[in-house]
């Protein structure tokens, strides 16, 4: 499944959205996916975790033995790709604004642990997912994404396998372009949900 395939999904689920967006990062950007609208539908995200996950066992050897994602929305793909991989599969949520597992959770010493995540933008839930995992004595060996829209450009310190790839323009508040500033800006990500509950973003 190449990149078109994976944005067919979410336009066909009507998740590709264009307008003034602010991201979990700060960011602002012309294009947003709001992937819980993909999770509507268990056809669609069993044909992009199956290709994502085939992707993992031709990149990953030997494979993971656990997945780790963050709450809330790395759960339906972190559970979805554990099916295809046939291994367990956990989230992290934060608590007090660190990700953390909980609802006992454990990891075993040296456990290999593959991370999944839906989409990132700069990669800093998936940064501090790998550090919860690091404290919980998990060794990580890679992370598996639906989605990179920093166009390659984000470093997790660890291999990153995305099914799509895509570089959407994204804006610093107070650098934006006209056609984007006269625009009413929309704040559709979770992360600010997390810090008021158990969510992640």
């Amino acid at each position: 499944m190449d990149t078109e395939a994976v944005l067919d999904e979410f336009k066909g689920a009507g998740a590709y959205l264009e307008g003034h967006f602010v991201l979990s990062s700060g960011l602002h950007s012309p294009v947003f996916l709001q992937k819980a609208l993909v999770y509507q539908y268990p056809e669609r995200m069993e044909r992009l975790c199956k290709a994502l996950a085939e992707k993992v066992k031709a990149e990953v050897d030997p494979l993971p033995e656990v997945i780790v994602s963050p709450a809330v929305g790395g759960i339906i793909p972190g559970y979805e790709m554990s099916r295809w991989l046939g291994i367990p599969n956990m989230f992290v949520e934060r608590e007090d604004g660190v990700f953390r597992l909980r609802r006992n959770f454990r990891l075993e010493q040296g456990q290999r642990v593959l991370i999944v995540e839906d989409v990132m933008s700069t990669g800093l839930s998936s940064r501090e997912t790998i550090e919860a995992v690091h404290r919980e004595g998990g060794h990580v060996v890679a992370e598996a994404v639906l989605v990179d829209r920093s166009g390659g450009k984000a470093d997790l310190g660890v291999p990153l396998i995305a099914l799509a790839q895509v570089d959407f323009p994204t804006y610093e508040e107070g650098k934006l372009p006209p056609e984007l500033a006269k625009l009413p800006a929309i704040k559709p990500g979770s992360r600010d949900l997390a810090k008021k509950a158990d969510g992640g973003g």
